[in-house]
């Protein structure tokens, strides 16, 4: 039975990927994007499989609205795709307000906002899938990405606390944690390259060059595959919760996670001390 989907993101990228990956096989789909005029070549190769749809995902009123299009128009929905994001690249100290705001607002609101308008249907169905796109970035963190990291962390956060809420109706949550993929020049994107500060500040210069000089060095994932990877997430009886697409990243994942379980227990004494004694806790 093919599926109805509703992908973020849709113009390039991983989201046009999965956009293509889904449609070459049958199913059907709700793509957006800021402009539909980036879909119409999709919609002359695939016809009404395709419903283009103008969205700006940090528009919740629009959001909403494009939602409940998509799913009369189709008479349901079954796979949710958050995929719209960027990332801002800059030092904690040289973010502006408006940087920074911006950055949640597209990777951390605009999700919550098509979660929010999508799952009355799923609700209603009894089913449904809504797949995040995080990233690497979501369980680990680097210098001059702490905007970033803070949106792709609170929707890890997020995500994990919706699937508890929303098992019991019968839908499913994934979270995909992609490592650095070749969705625009053919090689592993520079995200140091991927941002827009406004006023880097020169105190971080020096910073900025050394994490330039490795950045994008990983080897770059393929976007077809991890298209044919996330048909395969959406076809699971028993979707994973998280899931890395991409190999690059898992070994300083697992030094990460190590040296994070290492430092708790190295400082347990302290943790008990700062517990305090429970005998005297009403005083």
């Amino acid at each position: 039975m093919s599926k109805v989907w509703f992908v973020t993101g849709s113009s390039r990228g991983l989201g046009r990927n999965f956009v293509e990956a889904a449609l070459s096989r049958g199913d059907k789909v709700a793509a957006t994007a800021r402009s539909v005029a980036s879909l119409d070549d999709l919609v002359a190769a695939y016809g009404e499989a395709v419903l283009p749809l103008a969205m700006d995902v940090t528009d919740k009123a629009a959001v909403a609205e494009t939602v409940k299009r998509a799913a009369e128009h189709f008479g349901r929905l079954d796979v949710i795709v958050n995929n719209a994001g960027y990332a801002q690249v800059g030092a904690v100290e040289e973010l502006t307000e408006r940087e920074l705001r911006d950055q949640l607002e597209t990777n951390l609101f605009g999700a919550v906002w098509v979660i929010q308008a999508a799952l009355p249907y799923l609700r209603e169905q009894r089913s449904g899938h809504i797949i995040q796109l995080s990233s690497a970035a979501g369980v680990i963190a680097m210098p001059l990405g702490g905007a970033y990291h803070a949106s792709k962390w609170a929707l890890e956060g997020l995500n994990e606390a919706l699937a508890g809420e929303v098992a019991d109706f019968g839908v499913k949550v994934t979270i995909i944690e992609p490592g650095g993929f070749a969705t625009r020049s053919g090689s592993n994107p520079d995200p140091l390259n991927n941002g827009h500060m406004t006023q880097p500040d020169p105190a971080y210069g020096a910073l900025r060059a050394r994490l330039g000089a490795v950045a994008g060095k990983q080897p770059a994932g393929d976007p077809a595959a991890a298209a044919q990877a996330l048909l395969q997430l959406a076809d699971a009886d028993n979707p994973p919760l998280r899931v890395l697409f991409g190999q690059g990243f898992y070994p300083m994942i697992q030094q990460v996670y190590a040296d994070r379980l290492k430092t708790w227990a190295d400082w347990q004494d302290l943790s008990a001390q700062a517990h305090g004694n429970l005998d005297q806790a009403d005083r």
